[in-house]
C-alpha cells in the first residue's frame, strides 16, 4: 500500500507519534518539553524516525536531514545536564527542538502529497508548485514559531529577573 516497504513502515509508524505528541506539547506549553512523559515519546518517536531513515532514504537530502534531526535532538535533550549554562539552556532546548518537529513535518508533508492518493499523488515532481508551497508554509510556521518562543522566553527571563525568580527546568507528571 502507498508503495511502502515493510522497513518504511516501520520508519512511518516509528515516527509518527511525534507529531500528535508535538501538537500537544506546542498547544500546551509553548514548545518540546523534554523532561516530561510527553517529551519522551517525543524522543523515542523522533529518534525511531531519524534512524530508521538510513535504512529507507533514496534521496541525500532525506540522509542530511536525519543527521541534523539527530544532531538537535541530542543537543535538545541533552543541555539540561549542562545548568552551568544558565538561561542558554532553554534558549537551545527550546529552538532545536522545534527545528527537529520542523525537520520531521517537511518530508512528512512531502510523502503524503507523493503518496496520496494511492496510485495518482497530489503531486509526482519534487519541483511542483503545491509541494513548494506546503514547504515554505512551514517554512513560515517555523520562523514565526521561533520568533514568537524567543519572545517568551525573554519575557519569562525578564519577569524572572524583576521578580528575582528563578525558573526551573518545566515538566509534567
Amino acid at each position: 500500500m502507498f508503495g511502502i516497504s515493510p522497513t518504511g513502515w516501520i520508519h512511518t509508524l516509528g515516527s509518527l507519534p511525534a507529531i500528535p505528541v508535538a501538537v500537544y506539547m506546542f498547544a500546551r506549553h509553548g514548545r518540546i518539553v523534554p523532561r516530561s512523559a510527553a517529551g519522551a515519546i517525543y524522543f523515542v518517536s523522533m529518534l525511531v524516525g531519524a534512524v530508521t531513515v538510513f535504512l529507507v532514504a533514496r534521496q541525500p537530502a532525506s540522509t542530511a536531514i536525519a543527521v541534523v534531526t539527530l544532531i538537535l535532538l541530542l543537543a535538545g535533550y541533552g543541555i539540561g545536564r549542562f545548568p552551568q549554562l544558565g538561561r542558554a539552556v532553554k534558549y537551545v532546548e527550546t529552538l532545536s527542538l522545534t527545528v527537529t518537529t520542523f525537520l520531521l513535518m517537511l518530508p512528512t508533508v512531502t510523502e503524503i502529497v507523493r503518496r496520496v492518493p494511492d496510485g495518482h499523488p497530489l503531486v509526482t515532481d519534487l519541483r511542483s508548485p503545491l509541494l513548494l508551497g506546503f514547504q515554505a508554509g512551514l517554512l513560515l510556521l517555523l520562523l514565526i514559531g521561533l520568533v514568537v518562543q524567543v519572545t517568551h522566553l525573554r519575557k519569562s527571563a525578564r519577569a524572572n529577573r524583576v521578580h528575582g525568580t528563578v525558573t526551573l527546568p518545566q515538566s509534567e507528571p
